[in-house]
């Protein structure tokens, strides 16, 4: 089955990012259009929506919407990249926005300074990708590059978006590992 498609001119547009509620999320309710860095805005979106959000949520109230973010995100993510016939578009970035929400809940309550590292240390991650993160990243580009790109397939495009996600949440946890190696070391 081949789902039409209805792709942008060169880049995403404004009024096709926010033609469906998929591709808003995709696109972090537009963060992700931005010209310049685009996972880094939507990095700063999260940070400025979860600092929003510690008034309504509890820290585990945190946990099932980043659990059910990462899940919504499998199928959001593959589906806009499959309508843009990219792999892992830049301008996806809800990604970006679910991984950092899982950092920041692990390490608040704490200090702005200590948030700031955080995002650095993810953006870094997140952008370089070393070791294993690459390694993730690069699996499951090849696992896609094997899939046939002619057709459609929930079972695909579910796989496609996990690739998209997954990594970013590798680069979350290597930002927690180097926040908690680096606390233990200043005790």
């Amino acid at each position: 089955m081949k789902l039409p498609i209805k792709l942008p001119s060169n880049s995403p547009s404004f009024k096709w990012v926010f033609q469906t509620a998929g591709r808003t999320l995709a696109f972090g309710f537009g963060s992700g259009l931005s010209p310049i860095a685009p996972g880094t805005a939507g990095t700063l979106w999260a940070w400025g929506a979860f600092y929003l959000g510690q008034s309504i949520f509890s820290s585990e109230d945190w946990l099932w919407v980043i659990a059910l973010s990462f899940v919504l995100g499998c199928s959001v993510c593959g589906q806009v990249s499959e309508e843009l016939g990219k792999k892992d578009f830049g301008g996806i970035v809800w990604d970006e926005i679910v991984a950092f929400w899982l950092v920041l809940v692990i390490i608040m309550p704490t200090a702005i300074w200590l948030q700031a590292i955080a995002f650095i240390l993810f953006r870094f991650f997140d952008a370089i990708k070393p070791g294993p993160i690459g390694m993730i990243d690069r699996y499951f580009k090849a696992s896609e590059d094997a899939q046939s790109a002619s057709t459609y397939s929930l079972k695909a495009n579910l796989w496609q978006g996990f690739g998209i996600m997954i990594d970013d949440l590798a680069a979350a946890f290597f930002t927690l590992l180097v926040i908690a190696l680096g606390q233990s070391l200043l005790k």
